[in-house]
């Protein structure tokens, strides 16, 4: 698997989430970010050319060595100075409350624990500092759930990791953030893999 982790699945993830029906997602869940922002799973930069201009600076984490690369030329071609600061978003490399804003775009699915994820989130993000969060996850109709639960070991072997049956929003809730407003419905494509949750929390004590 390391071959294919490594060199075959980020490029597969780059083409298939450049597609222009979530380059509109993209859009919408990065409106309203500014100052310092904080991106876990920033992959191959795909979110870069949707910042607004008061962002400042992007913090970025992503372990993946090649998505690195690939994000390394739109970043080049970019506005906004990106900064790589980490491999792991359960151990971000931030002081507490230095952050003004964070983003997550198809990355609690994947992460080992969204938890630990969310508590870091928290942690580095100043008070009322806002969480933008844009994911895929479990879907209310009963019977598209269960092949979500049907297809999740194949899909976590084949997408390193990924889940198909994570609550976004339980998620965000349970971690201590305050929902703000949210969107919940199907997006373009298998239904399985097409229930997004995208949203604003804010990070209050």
């Amino acid at each position: 698997m390391g071959l294919y982790r490594d060199r075959i699945l980020p490029r597969l993830v780059d083409r298939a989430c450049s597609s222009e029906g979530l380059q509109r997602w993209r859009a919408e869940v990065t409106s309203g970010l500014v100052g310092r922002v904080v991106e876990i799973g920033f992959g191959s930069g795909l979110n870069l050319k949707h910042y607004p201009p008061e962002v400042e600076m992007v913090l970025a984490v992503e372990p993946v060595k090649l998505a690195r690369r690939l994000a390394a030329r739109r970043a080049g071609a970019g506005t906004v100075p990106v900064r790589h600061i980490g491999l792991d978003g359960q151990a971000i490399p931030l002081a507490d409350a230095s952050c003004d804003a964070a983003l997550s775009t198809f990355t609690l699915c994947t992460v080992a624990d969204p938890d630990k994820v969310l508590a870091e989130l928290r942690r580095v993000l100043r008070g009322e500092g806002r969480f933008h969060f844009l994911e895929h996850g479990i879907a209310p109709e009963a019977s598209v759930a269960k092949w979500q639960r049907r297809f999740e070991p194949w899909q976590r072997r084949l997408a390193d990791g990924c889940h198909l049956t994570r609550d976004t929003l339980a998620l965000v809730g349970q971690a201590g953030f305050v929902v703000e407003h949210y969107e919940q419905r199907y997006a373009a494509g298998p239904k399985p893999w097409s229930y997004f949750t995208m949203g604003v929390a804010v990070n209050r004590p």
